[in-house]
């Protein structure tokens, strides 16, 4: 009896180690870039974003509704150089070693490499991430939440939108892009 509990000890050791997972998600990332230094962080409510017009068509604007919130962050490269290789080896590691994640393109323009990613069924997405980085720009992902988003609707929906440019942590954020 006592080989048996200590069998079965020693089997309940081994599954809770081999079960715990270390890896960092996207969302903890997000949480954890909010207190570093240099950063940006801004969580987009979807009320900023408009349509450009009212007559756009039904799919469109169930599409925006689909849409419950967007998050930012980025780290731009000015100031911290040193910082910056760090959270892009971060940031590769998290989306190249997580099947979670779903490539859905990349492409490179101005010296800044881009990755979409999605979570989710391909006609059912939860999730849409773009991942980017430069060596004159810095690094940033943004990530789309929603349920049940469809991507052709929201590339439809995307020739549509305003965003509300008066908004401070807009403005905040643009900075980045602007080299300031």
């Amino acid at each position: 009896m006592k080989k048996i509990t200590t069998i079965l000890s020693i089997l309940f050791v081994a599954v809770l180690l081999t079960s715990c997972k270390n890896d960092t998600s996207l969302q903890q990332y997000l949480v954890d870039s909010q207190d570093k230094t240099g950063f940006i962080t801004v969580d987009v409510p979807t009320s900023f974003l408009q349509l450009r017009s009212n007559d756009v068509s039904d799919d469109v604007k169930e599409t925006l509704k689909s849409i419950r919130k967007i998050n930012l962050v980025a780290l731009p490269i000015k100031g911290n150089e040193a910082a910056f290789e760090t959270e892009k080896a971060t940031l590769n590691k998290l989306f190249k070693g997580n099947s979670d994640y779903k490539s859905l393109m990349s492409m490179k323009s101005k010296g800044i490499k881009v990755n979409l990613y999605y979570t989710g069924d391909s006609d059912s997405i939860d999730e849409v991430i773009a991942y980017g980085h430069g060596k004159d720009a810095g690094v940033g992902v943004a990530r789309l939440l929603g349920e049940n988003m469809n991507p052709g609707k929201i590339i439809e929906m995307m020739k549509n939108i305003k965003v509300d440019a008066d908004n401070v942590g807009l403005k905040q954020f643009s900075a980045i892009f602007k080299g300031k």
